[in-house]
C-alpha cells in the first residue's frame, strides 16, 4: 500500500507544476494586480483554462521573472513588448538579452576609493583647493561626502598622487585629465563609429534578424571589445614614441644652438 501512494505522489510530482493567479504572482514577487496588468499589456502568454479556472506553468514564471530582471537593467514595457514579439516571431529572447549585455556592457573595470579629508590633505596640501576641487567635480572624477570623497577610479587617484609627489601641480594634472578626455572621447566615438557600420548594421532596420544571429553578433562584439582595448593602447604608444623622438630632437637643436652662441 505504502509503494501505491509513494509512487501516486512520484506521478503528481513528475506532472509540471501549474499555479493560480494568487500562487504565481507570489512565486514571482509581484501582486496579482501587476500580473494581470502584463497580461493586458501581452507581456504573459495566455494560461490554461479549466473551466473558469485559470491555471499558469513554469514558463509563465520564467516569463514574470525575466521581465523583472528586464526592468531591474532599465527597460521599458514597451521595449521589454518588442524582445518578447521577437521571441514569439521566431526569434531568440535570451540571444537578444544576451546581445544587449555584451554591447553595453562596462569597458572599464575600475574600483571606486575612498579617502578622508586628512588623507586628501597629506597627498596635495595647499593644492587641495576649491577650485581643483570643483574641477574633479565637474569631469566626474569625485563626489563629495562629509568626511571625504569618493573617486571613481582607484588607478587614477594613485597616478594623480603620484604626479604630485612628483612635483607636477594637482592644477596641471586636473588640465591635462580634462584635455585628454576630449582626444579619448573622440578615439571612442570613432570604435563606436566603425562597429555600428560594420558589424552591428543588422540591428538598424526593421528587417528580423534570423535565428541565431544575435548569438553570432554577441560573440562577434566579445572579440572585438579586447582588440580595441588593444588597438588604442599600441596607437598611444607609438605617438609617445613618436613625440619624445621628435622633443628630444629639437631639445638638442636648441643646445647645439645654445653651445654655438656661447
Amino acid at each position: 500500500m505504502l509503494i501505491a501512494v509513494d509512487k501516486v505522489r512520484a506521478a503528481a510530482d513528475d506532472r509540471k507544476r501549474e499555479y493560480r493567479v494568487e500562487e504565481l504572482a507570489e512565486a514571482a514577487g509581484i501582486t496579482t494586480r501587476t500580473l494581470r496588468f502584463y497580461r493586458e499589456r501581452k507581456l504573459l502568454q495566455p494560461p490554461r483554462k479549466e473551466g473558469r479556472i485559470a491555471w499558469y506553468g513554469e514558463e509563465h514564471l520564467s516569463r514574470l521573472r525575466m521581465i523583472g530582471e528586464l526592468l531591474e537593467r532599465g527597460h521599458t514595457l514597451g521595449g521589454i513588448a518588442e524582445l518578447i514579439g521577437a521571441g514569439e516571431s521566431g526569434r531568440d529572447v535570451a540571444g537578444l538579452i544576451g546581445l544587449e549585455a555584451a554591447i553595453v556592457a562596462p569597458w572599464s573595470d575600475e574600483t571606486p576609493v575612498r579617502l578622508d579629508w586628512k588623507e586628501l590633505k597629506n597627498a596635495f596640501g595647499d593644492q587641495l583647493t576649491e577650485e581643483n576641487t570643483a574641477e574633479a567635480i565637474a569631469q566626474g572624477y569625485i563626489s563629495i561626502q562629509d568626511d571625504g570623497i569618493t573617486h571613481v577610479s582607484r588607478r587614477l587617484m594613485d597616478a594623480t598622487t603620484e604626479l604630485v609627489a612628483e612635483g607636477v601641480p594637482l592644477a596641471a594634472v586636473l588640465d591635462a585629465s580634462r584635455r585628454t578626455r576630449e582626444y579619448v572621447d573622440a578615439i571612442a566615438e570613432i570604435f563606436i563609429e566603425v562597429v555600428s557600420e560594420h558589424l552591428l548594421s543588422a540591428l538598424s532596420g526593421d528587417t528580423p534578424l534570423p535565428p541565431g544571429e544575435a548569438a553570432r553578433l554577441t560573440e562577434r562584439i566579445l572579440r572585438v571589445r579586447p582588440l580595441a582595448r588593444t588597438v588604442a593602447d599600441a596607437q598611444f604608444t607609438l605617438a609617445m614614441d613618436r613625440r619624445v623622438q621628435a622633443e628630444y630632437a629639437e631639445l638638442l637643436r636648441q643646445r647645439r644652438e645654445y653651445g654655438s652662441e656661447a
